[in-house]
């Protein structure tokens, strides 16, 4: 990502109004049978005890190794997947407890973009009609012609243009198809907007005019944002808070500026340290080794014990409590930096 300069990251600001989402003790869980017959059926725990604030104009990036829980729990905060337990508490109401038609009219407010831009487009519909599909269900009350006009409007806003109306997703690069799903996103005039990783399956070069393109329309429409990557160095650029996940669990959360100079949690520092850059890394190579426990098996103690170079007995038996740190860090570990 070098090649490409990135905007000027918004500075964190303390939040002085009242979270726009709350969630509180967040667990999606995958009941799984058996391979055989005689096998014990057991349960995946994808999202386990997540707690978060998301405040009005701000960008929580959400980070993590493949496999984490991180697009599990953005689907679960769109009411795209069901939740087992746990609140998601939006203006007063719990998103955990809605079903589909009670989440229908909030669709307005919230809108996601997702992780493959070409297949989460549909092949027989052009590039206009794609967009404007969701006013034709969110705002039956306007005709085609408006409908039209809108979804023309934000793909000329997200870099597109006219030529483009009609053409069909086939025709498009992956950056450009990306575009024609956050223009699909931003139509209704959401609050809250989840990207989860748009920018991983994207060249370098692509990935970098996403961000900046994500960063711009945020200060114009006034988005509050979840931005979800396995790239720490991606995260950055958005973020003003970020959450550190490992096999569904927090290891840290904090402010960015934060997290970046003083990393509190082994698995963060270990990720800040394979951050390529060209005065190196501040923190010193951390290489994990062995591969990330199955969801359907964790470890009975801390998670990240398998692989953490602090790990004793003691974190392969007991899991850790999280603890609140000084700066708003909050981090699960038993020996904290």
């Amino acid at each position: 990502m070098n090649a490409v300069v990135l905007e000027k990251p918004a500075p964190a600001q303390a939040p002085l109004e009242r979270p726009l989402l709350e969630v509180r003790r967040l667990n999606v869980r995958y009941p799984f049978r058996g391979r055989w017959p005689w096998s014990r059926a057991g349960v995946v725990r994808a999202v386990e005890e997540i707690n978060f604030n998301l405040y009005p104009g701000q960008t929580l990036g959400i980070v993590g190794e493949s496999g984490c829980g991180k697009s599990t729990l953005a689907r679960a905060l769109a009411g795209l997947q069901p939740v087992a337990s746990g609140a998601i508490n939006y203006q007063g109401r719990d998103l955990a407890r809605l079903d589909r038609k009670a989440w229908r009219p909030l669709r307005r407010d919230i809108q996601m973009v997702f992780q493959d831009p070409l297949a989460s487009l549909s092949p027989r519909m052009t590039a206009g009609r794609i967009v404007a599909e969701p006013l034709r269900h969110l705002y039956p009350e306007l005709g085609k012609a408006e409908r039209e006009a809108r979804a023309l409007a934000m793909l000329e806003r997200v870099g597109l243009s006219r030529e483009h109306f009609n053409r069909r997703p086939h025709e498009f690069s992956g950056g450009q198809a990306q575009r024609i799903g956050i223009a699909r996103a931003l139509v209704v005039q959401p609050k809250i907007l989840i990207c989860d990783e748009p920018v991983s399956a994207l060249d370098v070069s692509v990935q970098a005019q996403i961000i900046n393109l994500l960063a711009e329309l945020q200060r114009e429409y006034g988005l509050t944002m979840i931005f979800i990557a396995h790239d720490l160095a991606v995260v950055r650029h958005l973020s003003h808070r970020i959450l550190v996940m490992y096999l569904g669990r927090m290891m840290e959360q904090a402010d960015r500026d934060m997290l970046f100079a003083a990393p509190a949690h082994p698995y963060t520092r270990a990720l800040l340290s394979a951050i390529p850059s060209e005065n190196g890394s501040p923190f010193a190579r951390q290489a994990l080794e062995g591969e990330i426990p199955s969801p359907a098996s964790p470890p009975p103690g801390c998670v990240f014990a398998t692989r953490c170079p602090m790990a004793d007995e003691r974190c392969s038996r007991q899991p850790p409590h999280v603890q609140q740190l000084s700066g708003g860090t909050v981090a699960a570990c038993h020996y904290l930096a």
